[in-house]
C-alpha cells in the first residue's frame, strides 16, 4: 500500500522554531512529527511512502534518506514552486496507479489507517475524506426571547462542528480532475467534485487525532507524545 505526506507548508504560523527546521522535522518527544507518522503508516501496512516537499526539501531528504532504516521504501517528491494540498499529487500520477492514502504533514493521530483505506476502496469513490468531531465551548450564555421578555437561557454552550481533518483515500480516477502542475488546494478539488455530482463518502476518525498549526497545539504535542506515541500505542 502506498502513502503521501504532503510535507511542503511554511509553517507560518509556527514560526520562529520553522525558520530554521521544516515543520515535520519538529522534534516532539524523541522524534520528528514525519517520523511520527512514517512509522504509523508502516505499522498498518504500508510499504512506500512518498513525500511531497517544497519548503526545505534538501533537509527532509538528508533526514529520511531511503527509508530503509524504517522498514519501507521511502521516496521524496520535490515540488519546483508550491502547488498547495492537491496539487503535489499531479507530479505522482504515473506511481500511484492503485488506490493510495494522503495525509498532512502537520497531523499526530492514533487513526487505523488500514481500517480507513480499506474502506475507502470498497467504496471504489476517488475521493474519500477524513472528519472529525470538533467541541467548541462558547464563552458566553445563550439568551432566548419572544418580544420584550426572556424565555430561556442556555448557559456557554458548546458548538459541535466536523471538520476536514487532512486525511485521504484516493482512486487513480481522482487525477482526472486534478489540473496539471499548477497550485491546487483540496478545498477545490472536493467543490470540483461536488459540482460535477461525484459521490465523496467520509470517514469518522473516532481516534486521537491532533493538528499541529500553531504554537498551542505544539505544545500539546509533546504531551500527545508522551501519552500516546511514546511507546507505540496503536489502540
Amino acid at each position: 500500500m502506498k502513502a503521501v505526506i504532503l510535507s511542503g507548508g511554511l509553517g507560518t504560523r509556527l514560526k520562529p522554531f520553522t525558520e530554521v527546521i521544516p515543520k515535520p522535522l519538529l522534534p516532539i518527544g524523541e522524534k520528528a512529527v514525519l517520523e511520527v507518522q512514517i512509522e504509523r503508516l508502516r505499522d498498518h501496512g504500508f510499504d512506500t511512502i512518498i513525500l511531497a516537499t517544497n519548503y526545505k526539501s534538501e533537509y527532509i531528504e538528508n533526514f529520511f534518506g531511503d527509508g530503509s532504516r524504517y522498514g519501507i521504501d521511502l521516496k521524496v517528491s520535490r515540488e519546483d514552486s508550491p502547488l498547495g494540498t492537491a496539487g503535489p499529487l499531479s507530479l505522482l500520477k504515473k506511481e500511484l496507479q492503485d488506490p493510495f492514502l494522503v495525509m498532512n504533514g502537520d497531523i499526530l493521530t492514533l487513526l487505523n489507517f488500514r481500517a480507513m483505506y480499506e474502506y475507502a476502496i470498497n467504496l471504489r469513490a476517488p475521493m474519500t475524506i477524513g472528519i472529525k468531531k470538533e467541541i467548541l465551548p462558547f464563552a458566553f450564555g445563550n439568551i432566548f426571547f419572544e418580544g420584550d421578555y426572556v424565555t430561556d437561557i442556555q448557559e456557554k454552550p458548546n458548538f459541535e462542528l466536523y471538520i476536514l481533518a487532512g486525511i485521504y483515500v484516493f482512486t487513480h480516477e481522482i487525477f482526472k480532475y486534478i489540473p496539471d502542475y499548477r497550485q491546487y488546494d483540496m478545498d477545490q478539488l472536493i467543490k470540483r467534485l461536488l459540482s460535477e455530482n461525484v459521490p465523496i463518502p467520509k470517514y469518522h476518525i473516532e481516534e486521537y487525532w491532533l493538528d499541529i498549526g500553531r504554537i498551542g497545539d505544539y505544545e500539546k504535542a509533546q504531551v500527545a507524545y508522551e501519552t500516546h506515541f511514546k511507546n507505540g500505542d496503536n489502540e
